[in-house]
């Protein structure tokens, strides 16, 4: 499966959805997970406001990819993402990426569901 994540510095799920200027993704099976590309958005949250047109460029920068991971993400957000098929997960907020893909990847293969 083919994952996104919102990263500051590329080894920790690190960065608010709002707030990535880009989403490391990564191709992912419960054996292995491989670096595809960096993908570089506009950060949509302008603290009191947010850029709709930032949002579409996000959502089309990762409408292929089966999850994002986050540190954090807010509902609208959450439900934009998920009517384009895309699930959010900050289930492993801060923690180090590739060990974090691996276990969604497992856990998931096996039925769980994650957020």
């Amino acid at each position: 499966m083919r994952l996104a994540v919102a990263s500051k510095e590329g080894q920790a799920i690190s960065e608010h959805f709002g707030h990535a200027k880009r989403f490391f993704v990564y191709e992912v099976t419960p054996q292995a997970c491989r670096l595809l590309e960096q993908r570089e958005v506009e950060h949509y949250c302008l603290g009191n406001s947010s850029s709709q047109t930032a949002m579409a460029g996000i959502l089309e920068a990762i409408k292929d990819c089966h999850a994002v991971f986050v540190a954090k993400i807010g509902d609208g957000p959450v439900e934009k993402l998920k009517a384009i098929g895309v699930h959010a997960v900050s289930h492993y907020a801060w923690e180090t990426i590739e060990p974090s893909l691996l276990d969604y990847a497992r856990r998931t293969a096996a039925g769980e569901e994650i957020s």
